[in-house]
Formats: structure tokens, sequence, C-alpha cells
């Protein structure tokens, strides 16, 4: 740097210093990977936010650690690999550019597959522009050249391997199979995707008469619409009460049709009568037991949740109407004879919120068992997953252990087409990752692939597998570290490490940092019926970038929620400020220093030796705590030290020197100060980017960028363990002071008498060696200093580290106006006390008023007594 004249405005604005800066980061290609192959590997892949809309504070979150990470370990030396890329999405975008379509007078079908798809390709190229800008905005050090789409070329083909890599090792399988059914988007649901609600119900108890005429047998159901598809009742088999009936049949009501009573071990006799309906079309539970008892599968449901022609007279009713009807019938014909509330838990869909349907269908499974042990075998080996924090595991292991077969096929037009085909006339079925040669005999499957298969290949997908010459895939997989929120340890982290241990033999991540939800203020969940959503484009127009990755990030421990705050954040907005001013200050004092020129070898002062000592101590923290990932603690350190140590005590008594005339005194100064200042911005770089790099492109330094400056080490040599424990004095002197100043109202500017007794001669030296700090920061008329000092009686004293400071009042306060003061001061208090008092005296008000209220009467009647007591007792004490 050949010149070090200030270009940073005396004003600090996130807009203007973020303005430009991160095109200029890429256009310096400084998030390259794979410029220098000597460098050791490190590499994350982004979590591939979904093409349906904005990113919310939750992706803010999630990628602001991931970008702590990885600048990180771009300045320790590392070759860093961070992978951009977005997740096609199939329900959800699907059903935005329905609902699209909709709003235009258009659906899919009139479409028809092809222009649908055409469409939704275009609604993609909008939204990924849209989250290209806001991770923009959020400065993430991202390697473009690399970015993929679940739907690229190269993942397609990594779907067709894997399909058709399990299939032919039996462990992708079609079969009809009781499944999770959406049919407000009519498609297959996967058992994670549904989530379940306690809703307001009722057991309908019904009696289906014996076909021999001989009586009848109870049952209850929650679904009475489904026992159009009836097939048996089930009893249990050492059942006394109903033995004797297993083999006889009863005739199904409304229906007719004569159904047998079968013996089956799944059946409570302790539940309600001890008899249940089995609809093996319609409920997971009554499909096995059909299975079992070879009983026919009646399905009475259309795909969009109408009732079908099986269901009779009730066809074309929508499958709630139908439940209204069918009650009403039944009550008609006395069969049903009694209804009871019941709150039960009903599953929804997660994407559309529809009820789900228990429903019969023909799809695609995975067979999780064998892919399942695998993975929970990994986890005895040194190479586990290291989920952090650990509790973490026992979740995942839970699911892994009692994982039900993955169904894979959804009913959808926008994703991964199956890549299976059937033969027009015999129905034969041919499984490849290109269709038959004579492919106009063939039809293919029209479903696609959930989701989360492809998303599950992602880590090594995006690598350029299956090819395993692929120089990426080569050199960063497996990666080093996921991020991740713990809503998605099923849905895809699970997955990514059966799938990665499955097809390349390794677990696809090292670490899985764990990171939980973003809620309000009030611990609330963020959601559009609440109202109660932030967008973080917004949050970084008011606050800049830098303000809210560094409460994101430092806001919580690992794995547990963050509560946003609007106040947390204009906190950190005055953190950035006071970084601002205090660079500018030390920036406007460095009197045109080169980088070469910094010399910490010159006569420190005993604030010079301390800073560096601090420095050295918070370098290694924030890094060992920064391998731990414990960003909130690596947040404390670092404000501590920038607020407290560098701006508030370093900055100030570097004024001393740099005012003064020894100009030994002030390059020493100044070279510490660029010192600390360069060191403590690369600390800081990974939460806050754009402030960093603008103070740093102004300070003495080497290099293009702080992005690729190298990360601080402590130099040992510039500890000095002793000037610390000298600083330690003084600032507790100097704080003891300025506390007797503000108990007797003397402002600082008020010039007062000092004694310092000191307990030996080694704290007297100290104290004497840095007199003039005293005497400017306790701001002294006459400073005294000794080991025997006679101090006058009338005095306010405090103790501090082997030593005792005395501030004589004569001088420091007019003592007939202090005792004034406080007289008026007593009065004020023996009113407030008197009026809570009559308050909490008052029946009425104890009986009326909240608890909560009478709370806060109760603590306010304590504090102005406590106050009261410690106003007398100084008025006493003044008095003598």
């Amino acid at each position: 740097m050949e010149d070090n004249n200030l270009s940073m405005p005396t004003k600090y604005e996130p807009a203007s210093i973020e303005k430009g800066r991160y095109d200029w980061w890429l256009h310096g290609g400084f998030f390259q990977a794979g410029k220098d192959q000597e460098k050791e590997p490190y590499t994350i892949v982004i979590p591939p936010p979904n093409v349906t809309g904005k990113l919310h504070l939750g992706h803010a979150w999630d990628t602001t650690l991931q970008d702590i990470l990885t600048r990180m370990k771009r300045m320790q030396g590392y070759d860093v690999l961070w992978l951009p890329g977005m997740d096609h999405a199939g329900i959800a975008t699907q059903a935005k550019v329905e609902e699209k379509l909709r709003n235009e007078g258009k659906s899919r079908y009139g479409l028809g597959r092809e222009k649908f798809v055409e469409e939704t390709w275009k609604w993609k190229g909008e939204y990924a522009q849209h989250i290209r800008e806001q991770w923009a905005k959020l400065g993430l050090g991202l390697d473009y050249s690399r970015e993929r789409f679940t739907l690229d070329e190269g993942l397609s083909k990594a779907v067709r391997e894997v399909f058709v890599s399990l299939y032919r090792k039996g462990l992708i399988y079609r079969g009809e199979y009781i499944i999770n059914w959406d049919p407000s988007t009519k498609t297959a649901l996967s058992d994670i995707e549904v989530i379940y609600k306690d809703v307001q119900g009722a057991f309908y108890h019904m009696r289906y008469p014996l076909a021999d005429g001989s009586g009848h047998i109870e049952i209850a159901t929650t679904r009475p619409e489904t026992m159009l598809g009836d097939t048996a009742v089930a009893v249990h088999p050492e059942d006394a009460r109903y033995k004797h009936l297993i083999g006889k049949t009863v005739i199904l009501p409304i229906v007719g049709r004569e159904i047998p009573i079968v013996g089956d071990d799944y059946v409570d006799m302790e539940f309600g009568s001890g008899a249940v309906k089995i609809t093996p079309a319609h409920d997971p539970n009554d499909f096995e037991i059909g299975n079992r008892h070879n009983l026919e599968r009646i399905l009475v449901m259309n795909e969009d949740g109408s009732m079908n022609q099986k269901a009779g007279k009730y066809e074309g009713m929508d499958r709630f109407k139908c439940r209204k009807q069918i009650v009403k019938d039944l009550q008609d014909q006395g069969v049903l004879f009694k209804i009871e509330d019941h709150t039960h838990s009903v599953g929804h869909s997660e994407r559309s919120g529809a009820v789900v349907e228990p429903y019969l269908s023909t799809q695609w499974f995975v067979k999780m068992q064998p892919l399942a042990e695998a993975s929970v075998s990994l986890q005895q080996t040194d190479e586990k997953v290291n989920f952090v924090p650990e509790r973490f595991e026992k979740t995942y292991m839970h699911w892994m252990e009692n994982i039900r077969d993955w169904c894979i096929s959804r009913q959808l037009w926008w994703g991964h087409r199956i890549p299976a085909w059937y033969h027009k006339k015999t129905g034969e079925i041919y499984v490849d990752h290109e269709p038959p040669s004579d492919s106009e005999n063939w039809e293919q499957d029209n479903d696609v692939l959930d989701t989360w298969f492809s998303s599950a290949l992602w880590p090594f997908s995006t690598m350029g597998w299956p090819d395993p010459e692929a120089s990426d895939y080569k050199r960063y997989y497996p990666t080093d570290c996921l991020v991740t929120g713990y809503d998605i340890i099923f849905f895809w982290v699970s997955r990514m490490i059966f799938q990665g241990l499955e097809f390349t033999g390794e677990r696809p991540f090292k670490d899985v940092l764990i990171h939980g939800l973003v809620r309000d203020a009030e611990g609330r969940k963020m959601s559009k019926s609440l109202g109660n959503g932030v967008d973080p484009m917004d949050v970084i127009d008011q606050y800049g970038a830098d303000s809210l990755r560094f409460f994101l990030s430092t806001g919580s421990s690992p794995g547990q929620d963050l509560r946003f705050s609007v106040e947390k954040v204009e906190a950190t907005w005055n953190f950035a400020n006071k970084i601002w001013n205090a660079s500018r200050f030390a920036l406007m004092n460095m009197n045109g220093l080169k980088y070469e020129e910094i010399d910490l070898s010159g006569d420190k002062s005993v604030a010079d030796k301390w800073i560096l000592t601090r420095l050295n101590e918070t370098i290694d923290t924030v890094t060992r705590l920064s391998d731990r990932y414990e960003f909130g603690e690596v947040g404390r350190v670092l404000y501590n030290f920038i607020w407290d140590d560098f701006c508030d005590w370093y900055i100030e008594m570097a004024k001393l020197p740099l005012y003064g005339e020894n100009e030994a005194a002030k390059k020493t100064t100044r070279s510490v100060l660029a010192y600390v200042l360069d060191n403590t911005m690369r600390l800081l770089h990974p939460f806050m980017p754009f402030i960093t790099e603008e103070i740093w492109q102004n300070l003495p330094h080497s290099g293009e960028s702080i992005t690729v400056a190298a990360w601080p080490t402590a130099r040992k040599e510039v500890s000095d363990p002793e000037a610390s424990e000298e600083m330690k004095l003084l600032v507790e002197i100097i704080r003891a002071v300025r506390n007797i100043r503000a108990e007797v109202n003397t402002p600082m500017s008020k010039k007062v008498n000092m004694f310092l007794k000191a307990k030996d001669e080694k704290i007297r030296n100290i104290a004497d060696k840095n007199r003039a700090y005293i005497e400017r920061f306790c701001n002294t008329e006459q400073l005294e200093i000794g080991t025997g000092v006679e101090a006058p009686e009338k005095a306010m004293t405090a103790v501090v580290t082997g030593m005792e400071i005395i501030l004589p009042l004569e001088g420091l306060i007019n003592l007939d106006e202090e005792i004034a003061r406080l007289v008026k001061e007593k009065e004020r208090l023996d009113k407030e006390v008197e009026r809570v008092q009559k308050k909490l005296a008052n029946e009425g008000f104890v009986k009326k008023a909240p608890e909560k209220v009478i709370e806060e009467e109760r603590a306010k009647e304590k504090d102005y007594i406590e106050k009261r007591e410690a106003v007398e007792a100084r008025i006493n004490e003044l008095r003598g």
C-alpha cells in the first residue's frame, strides 16, 4: 500500500460500504476453489434452497454459519469450496406454478405436461435469480462457477444411476401399499411429509348384523365413510366374547355385502368393543390384516378425495360430505347408535395443509432395512458422522433403527421422471438409464421421484459423480461440514448418509452442525398466519448485512432456537458503529504509516503490552471456540475485546503518546494500533465481512483482500503477563474512582485530590510507573502514592487489589449542598414507600388486581425501601 490517505466516511452507513463490494469480491475470484492444488481442501455444500420464493431468516442464519466457516478456513490456508445450488422442490414448486396458472385462468391439464414443465423452468429461472441476489446481499462467499441445480443434466444422470442400481439390487420395488395421500395436490407423501395435529372428531359406534340373524357385533370408527370398503370384521382369537363367531359373516350395512369375521392377534381386546372393521384399501394396519387373511381391497375414493363408483349412491361426494350423509343414513337405519366426542391426531400434508388420506396405491418404494443398518453400523466406527451438538445423534439413530420403507414416487410433472417403462401390450417393466431401443412399444412411468431422492445425493452428485474420475469428486468429497436445522434430520441428513454410504462407500460429511429455528421475540414460530415473519432483506436495508449476520451467528448456542429481536440487531449495529469510529480514530493518527514500517520492537507502554497480550489471548480463544462451532461464545469474546479492551481502554490510553511530544512513543503506538486493528478485523471478518474489508483496505496492509489475508496467529514474543497484571490494577483504580465520583455526583471534569495507599513497594512502583495514566483518567489535582499515606478523616474510600484509594471529601463535594440534595431524595423515597404500601394494604386492590401486578408493586416497595436505606446511610456518613 503506497499511501494511507483515509477514504472512510465520517459516518458508518452500511448501505454505502456494502454497495459494490460483493461484485468486487467475485471479480477478484476470491471465492473460487481449486486455484492452488497444494493446499488442503475444505468443502461445504450449501443446503439447496427451494426455487419457490424468497429466502427467509432461517436461510440467512444457516448460510451465515457456513460463510463464517468457509471464510475462516480460506484465511487459514485451505483450498475452500463452498458449492452453491438450488432444489427443484417438486410438490412446492408445482403448487406455486399451478396457483399462478389458475390466476391466469389456465390449468396444467390444459397446457399438457411438456408446456407445463416449460412454464415451471421459466419460474425456476426467475426465482433462482432472486435467490442469487439475496445471497449477494448477505455477502456469501460462494463459488458460482460450480453452481448446481437438482434437475440439471449432471444431477439427473446421478439420480438415474442410483435408481437403476438400487432397483437391480432389489432395494427399489413397485407395489400396492397404503400410502399417505394428499387429495389436494393428488400425490403420495412420505411419512415425514405428514404433520400431525390434534383435531376434534368423533367415534361412531355401529352394530353390524350377523348374516344368520342371531344378533350383531359392535364396532366403532372415526372414518365412517370408509365402511363402504370394509371386507371383514376382526376380533382377537382368544376373546371369549367372540371366539364362537370367527368364521361367521356379517351383513355390511348400506352396501348389503356379506363379509367374514376373522380372528387376528393385532386386535386389542381391551379397546372399545374388542371388534374392529377392516378396510384394507384405506388403513395401513387393516392392509396388513387383509394380507394375512387374503381379503379383497376395495378402494372407495378417487384421488381428489371424492367418493368413487364403488361407493354406490355416494359417488361424486366429497369424503367429508359423504361422512355426514352416511352418519345420517346409518342413524335412520338404526345401525349407528352412539356418537362420542373424540380428540385424535390427524395427519395433514406439510405442503398443502389438506387432511391426509391413508390410500391404497401402486407406488415405488426403497427397501430401507439394509441401507439403514449400514448407516447405524457406521456410527460405531471412527468414520462416523459427528453431530454437533452430540445429542442429535440419538434423534438420528432412533429414526434409522425404526425406519419404514420409503415411498419415492410422486404423482407430479415437475421432477425427475422415474426411469421405468411399461410394455404397451405385455405390461412388462423395464428399468434402465435410457428407454428400450423399440421405445415406440413402451410407455414411461408418469410419476416423478420424491424431491428428497435427488437431495439425498447432493454432496456427491454436485461433484461429478457417478464419474469416479471427476476432478471435484476426487478432490472435495467427502465434504467437511454440513450446516442445517434440526427439523430436517429425518428428511435430508439421514438420507444423505445412507445414500452416500451406499454409493461412495464413505460418509458424505465429517460433521453436521445442527442449529434450531428462528422464532419471534416471544418464542413463537414465524408463520404467515401469525404475521410475525421477518424478511432478512428488510433487516439488511435498515441495519446492514454485517449487523444481521453477527446477530444471527452469535445469538444462540448450537442446536438451540434463536429469538429474533430488532433491538438486538440494533445493538449489533451500535457495535459496528463503535468499530467504525474507533478505526477512523486509529487511521487518522497513522500519519502515513506503511505496512512494512509496522514495528513492535520499540519501547512499549504498559497499555501497548497489555493490548498485545489481550490480542494473543483473543486469537487463541476465537480459533479454539470456532473449531468447536461455538459461535455464540466467539461473538461474546470478540465483542468484549473490541468494545471494552480496544475501544474503551486502549484507544483512550493511546491518546497520551499520540498527542504527546515523544516521537518514538508515537511511532510505537501507531504500529501497535495498526497491528491490533489489522488482526482484529481478520478475526471479525468471517462474521462481518463488509465493514472489516472496508476498514482493512484503509489500513496499512499487504495483499488484495481481507478475504484471502492470513488468519491471525498469536505472537507469543509480544505477550507480557506482567503488563496484564499492571493494567488490571490501573483499570481497577480508574473504575473505582469513577464509581466514587458517580456516587457523590462529582463530574469527571472536576479535578480531585487523591491518595493511593499501596500494601507493598511492588504495588507502589506499578502505580508510580503509570502515574501519567492515573492522573489523566482520574483527573487529579494532586496525587500522592505511597505505602504509608496519611489520609484525612472525612474521605471516600475504595479497596482494589493491593491498594486503598482515598479521595478527601473536602474539594470532592460541597458537604452542605450534598446533604441537602440527599435529604430531598429521602423525602421523595418516603412518599413512594408510603404510596405503594397504601396500595398493598388496600384489600380491594389485592383481591381484584392480577397476581403479576401485585408482584410488580411488591418489587417496587422493596426497591424504594432499599434505596431509602442507602440514602439514609450516606447522610449519616456525611454528617459524621
